[in-house]
């Protein structure tokens, strides 16, 4: 069934391959197109012999420029450092509580603290430092540990419950019901009063007995009101504010298998005076007491 292609006078060569009676006109590439081509095959001998370019077994070629974009990044990195470094040593030397009042100091942290909040913090805390279900927000005026610039300063360098620190701030809520610690009616019933000290709809009956469940039980690190211990880490759990959240729900898997949040500590990841910008940058933003 096949028939060989016509060829017409005008026609150019074919490259001599066929396929199902068709056949590919040996056409020649542009003249323009075959001299930009040469000229990057050239500048691609010259680039792998001026610049770093093959791998080798432990490193790669030098090249003869000596060029190498590590080291231009740490020396840009360096010459940073050097401008930073006597703002950052008044830093260090500064009083915590008196960053604030130094415009040099206050601009300084406002820019340098942001930016490691964002490198290193808003991953927990949010971008804007709000916080999410079992992380703190940092706007607000509700701490853990405490909310001046002294307690967040603490907070950072030495982190909350692990155990890379040995001054890290430690509190470990029991596990009520997991542990047995409390029959479930129990839990019902100091579930329901702390939604009645926090303003919640509640079973005023179960809510009556869970006041003595309570009493006997939580006072003694929430406080016989509820409104917690910051030397303990407990939180208050009558201002309607919760970080893991406060309705009937939440508040029962809290008492049955409490609650345990980690949080590293800097001191051995960031240097003082960067511990100091981003504890002064959080202060700054609206909760800081």
């Amino acid at each position: 069934m096949s028939k060989k292609p016509i060829k017409h006078q005008a026609d150019p060569d074919t490259t001599g391959h066929s396929w199902d009676g068709i056949e590919e006109f040996n056409n020649p590439l542009p003249r323009w197109w075959l001299w930009t081509f040469y000229l990057t095959i050239v500048w691609g001998i010259i680039y792998t012999i001026l610049y770093p370019a093959w791998p080798l077994v432990n490193s790669a070629t030098k090249g003869l420029w000596g060029e190498n974009n590590r080291t231009a990044v740490a020396a840009e990195i360096q010459r940073f450092d050097d401008a930073n470094a006597p703002v950052e040593a008044k830093l260090v030397a500064a009083d915590l509580n008196a960053i604030g009042a130094d415009p040099e100091l206050s601009n300084y942290t406002r820019n340098a603290g942001g930016a490691i909040f964002r490198t290193w913090c808003a991953q927990c805390h949010g971008s804007g430092a709000a916080g999410a279900t079992g992380y703190p927000n940092l706007l607000d005026n509700d701490w853990l540990w405490g909310g001046t610039i002294e307690d967040i300063h603490t907070t950072i360098s030495h982190g909350i419950r692990n155990t890379t620190d040995a001054d890290a701030r430690y509190s470990e809520m029991p596990r009520f019901g997991a542990d047995g610690l409390l029959e479930p009616e129990q839990i019902d019933q100091v579930v329901q009063y702390v939604l009645s000290i926090s303003g919640q709809e509640h079973d005023a009956a179960l809510a009556a007995e869970g006041a003595t469940v309570f009493a006997d039980n939580c006072a003694a690190c929430h406080a016989e009101d509820g409104t917690g211990d910051r030397l303990q880490g407990a939180p208050n759990l009558a201002d309607a504010i919760w970080l893991y959240g406060g309705d009937q729900a939440a508040i029962t898997e809290t008492v049955t298998n409490a609650r345990f949040g980690v949080m590293p500590a800097w001191s051995g990841r960031l240097s003082e005076a960067d511990i100091r910008a981003v504890a002064s940058w959080v202060h700054s933003q609206g909760g800081g007491e």
